[in-house]
Order: C-alpha cells, then structure tokens, then sequence
C-alpha cells in the first residue's frame, strides 16, 4: 500500500480546494491513498467566516472525480442544514464512502470549536480496499471513550485528521509532540491497527502548527515520519496492506 502524507499549510479561504486537487493530480499516479490534515479545505480559525466558507458536499465533485484513481482523505467544515460539521472525508472510486463529524470539539483556551461547530455523535468503521478503515478528526483521540469505541470496531486502519498547534517547548523538544506520539501509539496498540496520522503546518492569527505527520505500525512503533513546520507532500510504502 503506497500512502502520500499531505502535511499542508491551509489558508482561511476557499483556494485550498484548488490546491488539494493539484497536489492529487501530482501525486495519484504514485499513490493508493493521500491523506490531508483536519480542514485542510477550509483553514483552522474560521469563526464566522464558516458562514461564507463552510462547504457543501455537491462543491466537492472534482475530488469524488479523482478517487476514480486514488482513495483521497480530506478534512474540510461542511453546511449540513443550519449546523456547521468540522469533518473527515473519505472518497473512494468516484463517491464519498465515508465521513466521519468530529465528536468532541474542545472550547477551552485557544480552542473555540465548540461556539461554532456542532458535534458529531458517533465512532465507526467502513470497508476499503485496504481493509476495515476508521477515522477521527484531532481531539478525539485525547478521549478514552472514542478509543474503547474503536476497540470494538476493530479496524486495520486508523486514519487521524490533526490541526495541533505547537507549545510546550522545551530542552528535550516539544511537549505535543511526544503527547500525540504517546497517544497514537497507545491507539495503535489498543486497536492492533496502522495509524496514519496527518497534522498541519503554518500560521493562522499567532497560532503556529507543528506538522510531525507519521505513520505508526500495528505494534506501536512510528515508522515513517515527516519533519516539524515544514510543508512535505511524501508517498511511502506501507507493508502488510495491499
């Protein structure tokens, strides 16, 4: 299985689309799956530009066109009715397959998700070509509730959609960093299942995000691994998935 790790700089505009879709085209021939960080299609501090930037689903089509010729993940803030969804899309040969509404959006510190998103309810798995597939989007994997509820899917493949903004820095390194290693080794362990892990890079309004994007193996070890606040699109080989 040959994975591309898209670790993106988002604007807080609509323009990301356009680059999803080249970064695709660039990268399909060479790729079974491409993976983008959470709202890779829409930015991170959105706040009330949601409501002149949040997407439809019938405006992606391009991207349903191109997994004609490899699966795409994307992360993007959809309008469904009057609610906003902060959203982890799966399109595969022609259709989205699957998405995933982030259930637990943080409203503390920097983080206001929560005035403006609404909630997704719900942990669950679906069929690709590579086996029984999950996703999640950021802070739900910080909860042991959406780990138990992943335990009993039992999915081959975890795919975590991340926008982390750096802090805690230190002598040793960046504090989040090991957080999140610890964190999507522990999944991975639980679960008996690959993680591919997408986070951001760039800034937004102060914020800085620190990239580290990886893939981790059944038995808990990162063995691919983009570098820190560098924009990286990479394609690697992952063993025992086809």
């Amino acid at each position: 299985m040959r994975v591309t790790l898209a670790q993106t700089s988002p604007k807080l505009n609509r323009s990301n689309l356009e680059e999803t879709l080249s970064i695709v085209n660039e990268f399909m021939n060479e790729s079974d799956l491409i993976v983008f960080p959470e709202l890779s299609l829409s930015g991170y501090l959105l706040q009330d530009k949601l409501f002149e930037d949040a997407w439809n689903i019938d405006e992606l089509s391009r991207l349903k066109e191109l997994s004609m010729h490899v699966d795409i993940v994307v992360g993007a803030a959809i309008k469904e009715n009057q609610t906003f969804k902060n959203r982890a899309l799966y399109f595969s040969k022609g259709e989205l397959l699957s998405q995933h509404s982030k259930v637990y959006l943080p409203n503390y510190g920097m983080f206001e998700e929560a005035r403006y998103f609404s909630a997704g309810n719900k942990f669950e798995s679906f069929i690709t070509s590579f086996g029984r597939t999950s996703m999640l989007v950021c802070e739900d994997l910080w909860h042991k509730e959406a780990h138990n509820e992943l335990i009993k899917e039992n999915p081959d493949l975890i795919i975590a959609l991340v926008a982390s903004p750096a802090r805690g820095f230190d002598e040793g390194g960046l504090e989040i960093e090991d957080k999140w290693y610890s964190i999507i080794k522990t999944l991975s362990g639980e679960c008996s299942a690959k993680v591919i892990f997408v986070n951001r890079v760039g800034f937004e309004d102060g914020l800085g995000f620190w990239g580290g994007s990886c893939i981790v193996d059944e038995n808990s070890n990162i063995i691919e691994k983009l570098p820190r606040y560098e924009k990286v699109v990479k394609t690697f080989e992952i063993e025992g998935i086809t």
